[in-house]
């Protein structure tokens, strides 16, 4: 949709530059017009042109990217909410009911740290507000950290994605195509205006029906745990499991790296397409996975048949352990964890490699043996560790043939 004109000194204030600069840049071609006139895109990109020459780049280089519409993303910012009244760390502690030294200390795991003028916005004023609030309802400060720290991981990578994928395939498309600059500053606008209403409810929704998931995860976790005697107070029972591809390093030298990564998508792909529902991947490193899950069984069932789907080089191998970790920010840590480490370190490409804890919690199954190999020595653990090879079952005299 088309934007209305707006006056020289309207697009002056919006871009932060004097009228006489907007119009050089305009007969330079920095700056591309909408029929000869101003915008409220023209200026948001002007304003971005001024943060480019800031940092040193030539007008001949700005007016080059400004034909291609590389510099219409600019505008997005725009879009967001102002900052609003600036206030001081002992301000927003003394509104909040924190010390200063608590603000900052949150302020730095938003990621969003005090500013060298020592000045926050009336945004981060409220958002502190709203943490003080949780400190005074009861939440542990230590608990609060954690949520914080992982609220602020959690919210940056969706963010980082958003403007990736939308640069990726909406931005870079427009400009192969050879759009005009303000066709592409236009289009984009009409869709992060779609985009950004959409977000908070969507991200609410997904929050609201994980939170149910595993809260009846967590009450049926410590229920079977108190029944077995096994409660550790700050420990938590799972199933730990790692993935990684064999020969990957030779992989990337003989293919490329554009190949290899290619690789590792998939790879993760499909680790996330086909996890048993209550399983959750904590993090990816490389071509690594780390999963965990309260349920043994299903996770080693689904370790054999996620291998099945990956009969060529390079082919993953898993490693799995079932024991007690300590719960830190969104992560286990701890000797059990440590273990199952060392565990897919000594797999075969095509091998899930279990430890005596899963099979014994495992049991009898109709889809599952464990073929033993014996005591293993492990680096960093002083007595050898039994493993096992699970496999799937093809036939057995109690259970019967398994279909498929």
């Amino acid at each position: 949709m088309p934007q209305e004109a707006i006056s020289l000194q309207e697009a002056s204030e919006l871009a932060g530059v004097s009228a006489s600069t907007l119009q050089r840049w305009a007969r330079a071609g920095v700056i591309q017009l909408t029929r000869g006139k101003w915008t409220r895109t023209s200026a948001v990109q002007a304003r971005v042109v001024a943060r480019m020459r800031e940092r040193g780049h030539s007008l001949e280089e700005l007016r080059a990217a400004g034909r291609e519409g590389r510099l219409s993303f600019g505008f997005i910012e725009d879009l967001l909410p102002a900052a609003g009244r600036d206030q001081t760390p002992a301000e927003v502690a003394e509104a909040a009911g924190m010390e200063e030294a608590l603000v900052e200390r949150f302020m730095q795991l938003l990621g969003t740290p005090t500013t060298r003028e020592r000045r926050l916005t009336s945004q981060d004023a409220e958002a502190m507000e709203r943490i003080g609030e949780s400190l005074n309802a009861g939440l542990p400060l230590v608990a609060l950290l954690q949520l914080v720290r992982v609220y602020a991981q959690s919210i940056r990578r969706i963010a980082d994605a958003e403007v990736r994928l939308l640069h990726i395939y909406v931005h870079e498309p427009l400009i192969r195509k050879g759009a005009p600059a303000p066709e592409i500053s236009e289009q984009m606008e009409d869709l992060v205006k779609t985009i950004l209403p959409l977000s908070s409810p969507l991200m609410e929704y997904v929050h609201t029906r994980y939170l149910r998931f595993f809260i009846e995860q967590d009450v049926v976790g410590h229920m079977e745990a108190e029944l077995a005697g096994s409660r550790q107070l700050g420990r938590v029972q799972m199933a730990f499991c790692f993935v990684d591809l064999t020969g990957f390093t030779r992989y990337t030298e003989e293919e490329g790296d554009e190949e290899a990564l290619d690789l590792v998508e998939r790879f993760v792909e499909t680790v996330e397409a086909t996890l048993p529902v209550e399983a959750t991947i904590v993090k990816t490193i490389g071509d690594e996975v780390m999963i965990v899950s309260p349920d043994p069984v299903t996770l080693t069932e689904w370790a054999v048949g996620f291998l099945a789907l990956f009969p060529s080089r390079p082919q993953p191998r898993v490693g799995l352990h079932y024991g007690r970790a300590v719960y830190r920010d969104a992560d286990y840590f701890g000797g059990e964890v440590n273990l199952t480490h060392r565990v897919v370190a000594r797999a075969l490409g095509g091998e899930v490699l279990v430890t005596a804890a899963v099979a014994d919690s495992v049991g009898s199954s109709g889809y599952l043996r464990f073929d033993p190999i014996g005591e293993v020595e492990l680096k960093g653990f002083p007595q050898p560790v039994d493993l096992f090879v699970a496999r799937a079952r093809e036939q057995d005299p109690e259970f019967g043939e398994l279909e498929g």
